[in-house]
């Protein structure tokens, strides 16, 4: 994967990760409401569903986490890769 590359991956796992948040925030939001009308039934679909919500970002962000080490480490070994010499 070139760095280019890589930076577009990021990129789009950072935005999945934005709006997986956004998401995670508007269903506490409606959970919370519905809890205080006196509605207890949809706290544990709620919970369970905001736990793969977790699971998701926790995997995108592992995700990020290789793509960046794979792409440093292929800087460094391209700069640390011995040039031929040339000889006039």
């Amino acid at each position: 994967m070139t760095r280019r590359g890589g930076l577009t991956a990021l990129d789009g796992a950072i935005a999945l990760i934005a709006i997986l948040l956004i998401v995670q925030m508007w269903l506490l939001t409606a959970t919370l409401e519905s809890y205080l009308a006196g509605h207890s039934e949809p706290i544990l679909p709620a919970a369970i569903i905001s736990g793969l919500i977790f699971i998701a970002c926790a995997g995108l962000f592992l995700l990020i986490h290789r793509i960046d080490a794979d792409v440093r480490s292929r800087e460094e070994r391209e700069v640390s890769a011995p040039r031929p010499e040339y000889l006039p």
